[in-house]
């Protein structure tokens, strides 16, 4: 087999892991600014007051008293970013079904 289509094989698979690696990466460091820096701010206790006020305390899937917000969609590149109508409240049980 020719070197040349070798070291190109080579560079194709190199890049793709470097690529993925990137990705894991980055991807774990938003997973802890939102777990260890998001979760505890002032700004999401707010809003997680808001929407259980809003539902009444009352999960949205069972009807048990609530007291979890669920992200119902993730703002990706903005963490904290994400509108109250992607938040919904729930019961412990039911957001754990949930992920």
């Amino acid at each position: 087999m020719d070197y040349t289509v070798l070291l190109v094989i080579f560079f194709l698979i190199g890049g793709w892991l470097i690529d993925k690696w990137i990705f894991n990466l980055k991807r774990k460091r938003r997973r802890d600014y939102y777990r260890n820096v998001y979760l505890k701010s002032d700004e999401w206790r707010r809003k997680r007051y808001v929407v259980l006020q809003r539902d009444n305390w009352t999960c949205v899937y069972c009807g048990n008293r609530a007291t979890q917000v669920h992200h119902k969609r993730y703002a990706k590149k903005n963490i904290g970013k994400e509108p109250i109508k992607w938040l919904v409240s729930v019961c412990k049980p039911c957001h754990d079904k949930k992920h």
